[in-house]
């Protein structure tokens, strides 16, 4: 069976060739990875990336691993750090939100597609879809479907927690008959 794991990432911006700021996973059973990037393009970022992505940036220091594992470092750096935290799994398969950017930027941080570890699934899931096939408005605010009172979205571990939260609750609702 294959260890569910939950990704978020930020990033520069919703375009082509933005750069990734930050990543979190959680795995369903609460093991965690986060880290923040120090070579993402500063250039990219807007007044919005400035105030709801990079006031959440919260590493000072290169490791911590207090908490699960949580690094600060560049792009080369996380491909070797994530690389060897997924180790731990015999299987993997990826769930996140809107997973349009985060899958693109995931296979990036391993250079590509083909270059993702062998436990890891080539093939993604998201909980938008799992929502609409509950018969849930995909558009619904996570954290209030979730239940949780704390606010600190747009930290790529706080929103794959959350993830985390909205698939176990999906999970135990039937589903229902699509129209």
């Amino acid at each position: 069976m294959r260890t569910k794991i939950f990704l978020d990432t930020e990033f520069t911006g919703l375009h082509q060739n933005t750069t990734l700021i930050s990543i979190g996973l959680i795995s369903e059973c609460g093991k965690t990875f986060y880290a923040e990037l120090t070579d993402f393009n500063l250039a990219q970022c807007d007044e919005w990336i400035m105030e709801n992505v990079l006031s959440n940036l919260c590493l000072k220091q290169p490791h911590d691993y207090s908490n699960g594992v949580k690094v600060l470092c560049n792009t080369k750096n996380l491909k070797r750090e994530l690389s060897n935290w997924l180790k731990q799994f015999d299987e993997v398969e990826i769930w996140s939100d809107c997973l349009a950017y985060d899958w693109v930027l995931f296979n990036e941080i391993l250079g590509h597609a083909l270059n993702i570890p062998e436990n890891v699934y080539y093939i993604p899931f998201d909980i938008c879809t799992l929502f609409k096939i509950k018969g849930i408005d995909p558009d619904i605010s996570r954290e209030e479907f979730a239940e949780i009172k704390e606010k600190q979205k747009h930290n790529a571990l706080f929103d794959a927690k959350v993830i985390k939260k909205c698939y176990e609750k999906l999970k135990k609702q039937e589903v229902l008959e699509l129209t």
